[in-house]
């Protein structure tokens, strides 16, 4: 049993499990509930950690504000998520979504449009989230009688990223996918030869791109001591190394930092790869 300490609206109630203090999701879950009441675990949909108390004031005043419905929709997206393999998402997403969505439909109904200039790079980069988010607008369109801008699913895909991340790392979606996409064109507009986009070596390309700035945001890049692969790259691929060299010096003018040499060496493999192939085919 979970028992109650504040219920915040008939669907989502402040409570403690485990001496922790969680927040409760689930349908008339706090009706006629008061503190010190019990819920048992079938009655929750889903319980997540809440946000520290420092904020705790605004978070209350969120969570009233926004209608079950927005809850809901996002559990469905989440499930959509799991289902397409997406699976360990921050909790947090629960509260982020939910509010996102509930500002997209006034927003809709107000007639204003947000664009998202990161669509492309976020379309062609994760390409699950993506789809996702193309499916969650038209869930959202059935339900609130709404025709959201397909730019909203590139949205909708950016709180999904960001979800992937660990709760101890400060990280954003968006630069997630804009550093993906300025990586990609730099190192296309470098080989200056045609690339075929549907070769299964730019598709591992583009996945070694996605992983690599991944690791970049939670600080997990690999660093390790052994550079003779680095030496290697150089000797026997110097224009892939020479490209993979002027990513890294991008990457640490922009975000002061230093890339490991390790993880250069990662990149020319996969920028020889794909130079191999686009010769081959040109």
């Amino acid at each position: 049993m979970i028992s109650v300490k504040k219920v915040l609206n008939s669907s989502v109630v402040l409570v403690e499990k485990e001496e922790q203090e969680l927040i409760a999701l689930g349908r008339g879950i706090g009706y006629g509930k008061k503190p010190g009441d019990f819920i048992s675990d079938e009655e929750v949909d889903k319980i997540f950690l809440s946000i520290d108390t420092m904020k705790s004031a605004q978070f209350f005043e969120l969570i009233d504000e926004i209608p079950i419905q927005y809850f809901e929709m996002t559990k469905s997206i989440v499930t959509l998520a799991e289902k397409a393999s997406l699976n360990n998402l921050n909790t947090n997403i629960y509260l982020t979504l939910s509010d996102h969505l509930h500002f997209a439909v006034e927003r809709y109904e107000k007639g204003l449009n947000v664009s998202n200039r990161l669509q492309w790079e976020i379309s062609n980069y994760y390409p699950k989230e993506y789809e996702i988010g193309l499916r969650a607008i038209s869930v959202l369109a059935e339900a609130f009688h709404c025709k959201l801008p397909e730019e909203e699913a590139a949205n909708i895909a950016f709180h999904l990223i960001n979800a992937q991340t660990d709760t101890t790392v400060v990280s954003n979606g968006m630069e997630k996918a804009k550093l993906v996409g300025t990586i990609i064109s730099m190192v296309r507009y470098a080989v200056m030869q045609p690339i075929d986009t549907n070769s299964v070596h730019y598709s591992r390309f583009v996945t070694h791109v996605r992983y690599f700035v991944d690791r970049y945001f939670s600080q997990g890049l690999i660093d390790e001591k052994e550079d003779e692969l680095y030496r290697q790259m150089w000797s026997l691929y110097p224009n892939a190394m020479d490209i993979a060299t002027k990513v890294k010096a991008y990457i640490d003018k922009t975000y002061d930092t230093q890339i490991p040499e390790n993880e250069i060496a990662y990149l020319g493999v996969h920028i020889n790869r794909l130079m191999n192939h686009s010769s081959m085919n040109s």
